[in-house]
């Protein structure tokens, strides 16, 4: 899948532990975004990691998630906070993570372009490879 251009301020996709309910969504979260609603990313398969989950762009995958608008005034340090969390590093060849613009869907709005942290290309391969595949792609789902 080819990487759409990048905009300024895109509300991030949220699949794992900083969706609702889960344990970063009241540390990074809570009072900081403009709306949260559930969303779908296609293109991608949900793999259990260890204590979270990774995205892994594959075709005909879906992984259900929330799309997250930030608040303004909070998008520069929450975008900086979850690249840390994420440990993503621009460029960094040893990143978990990327960060990458992708189309989500909402049922309410349709498609919007949003910033998604995926697998990155080592950490995709190795779990491929022996990974599991959390079922259905929700992570919420898999208890």
């Amino acid at each position: 899948m080819p990487a759409l251009p990048p905009r300024p301020h895109l509300p991030f996709f949220v699949y794992g532990t900083l969706r609702p309910g889960e344990v970063n969504h009241d540390l990074f979260l809570r009072g900081r975004t403009l709306r949260e609603e559930p969303a779908r990313l296609t293109g991608a398969v949900l793999y259990d990691g260890p204590g979270y989950p990774y995205a892994v762009e594959e075709p005909g995958g879906v992984v259900a998630g929330e799309l997250v608008t930030a608040r303004p005034e909070t998008y520069p340090r929450l975008l900086a906070e979850l690249d840390r969390l994420e440990e993503y590093t621009p460029g960094d060849p040893r990143n978990l993570y990327e960060r990458v613009a992708r189309e989500v869907t909402t049922a309410a709005a349709g498609p919007a372009l949003a910033w998604v942290y995926v697998a990155a290309p080592p950490v995709a391969a190795r779990l491929r490879a022996r990974g599991r595949l959390v079922e259905g792609g929700d992570w919420l789902a898999r208890r």
